[in-house]
């Protein structure tokens, strides 16, 4: 391939002051709601695409929280059913590997209006585990699906005490039917090597948690 070929070179970075939106409807406002929006942005060659038609499921912005005893050595996952991971699995979407819709996560839950990620990180550990946060480090944050939805979400990993962690917990007016489920580090990094994770934030978390295990056990203990 001659230098010709390769396009013009990557000297400009685009930011959403290069993306002109010229309109933008409410196709559904339900549970969920569906932005319809008519836009054009800049073109890597020069000048600017023709008007586009994208439809963006907006559901707010989550934080999600990766619970770890350094003490005990455990991680602590929520166990719940999904219909999206039920509707993936039957649409055969991970071939014949033995998955289920009940997905290990991290506690997870939307920000809403005026709460800082820090706060809702607390009330879901506690809504959602039953447990105490003693301590809060950010992981990163990350798009969720951004071809079709603008959700992002905010991860942590918490120093939690695993000794008591166990049991049913949720919000009954919100059906939620939450097992936590406390493993030993091994088991759980185990886990990640056999690709039971599927779902991003945990999957995320997990990786981030082999690559900075020593480092984060070293400050917390």
């Amino acid at each position: 391939m001659s230098d010709d070929d390769l396009g013009p070179p990557a000297t400009e970075t685009f930011t959403q002051n290069d993306v002109q939106v010229l309109d933008r409807v409410r196709a559904h406002d339900g549970y969920f709601k569906i932005d319809r929006y008519t836009l054009k942005h800049k073109l890597f060659e020069g000048g600017w695409s023709a008007p586009l038609s994208r439809e963006l499921f907006e559901r707010g912005h989550a934080v999600a929280v990766f619970l770890y005893d350094p003490d005990l050595e455990r991680v602590v996952f929520v166990e719940q059913f999904r219909a999206g991971a039920l509707a993936a699995l039957q649409a055969d979407a991970f071939g014949a590997a033995p998955h289920s819709p009940w997905l290990l996560e991290c506690v997870a839950g939307i920000i809403d209006e005026d709460e800082t990620p820090e706060a809702v990180a607390k009330r879901e550990c506690l809504e959602e585990a039953n447990c105490h946060v003693q301590d809060l480090t950010q992981i990163g944050q990350y798009l969720v699906s951004p071809g079709g939805t603008s959700e992002s979400v905010r991860l942590y990993c918490a120093r939690v005490d695993a000794s008591t962690l166990g049991g049913v917990h949720g919000l009954d007016h919100e059906h939620e039917d939450i097992r936590v489920l406390s493993v030993p580090t091994v088991q759980a990094l185990a886990w990640l090597d056999e690709g039971r994770y599927i779902n991003a934030m945990t999957l995320i978390a997990m990786q981030w948690f082999k690559i900075n295990r020593r480092d984060l056990k070293a400050r917390w203990t």
